[in-house]
């Protein structure tokens, strides 16, 4: 996911997108425990992706 398409959502959408991304993550180390995951970056970027959803959560409720 962009930079500029998590700008776009609301706080409350933020959030959601978390839960989301937070769910998947914990569905894909499941899966590479038990050696079925195919693609072991999407782990890596789904990490990545839910850094950015807290980044730009922090600078909305900041106000930046």
């Amino acid at each position: 996911m962009k930079p500029s398409e998590i700008r776009g959502l609301s706080i409350e959408e933020l959030k959601q997108k978390e839960m989301d991304l937070r769910k998947e993550l914990f569905n894909l180390r499941f899966q590479l425990s038990k050696g079925e995951l195919a693609n072991n970056m999407r782990v890596r970027a789904v990490r990545k992706d839910i850094a950015r959803v807290l980044t730009v959560m922090t600078q909305k409720q900041k106000g930046v």
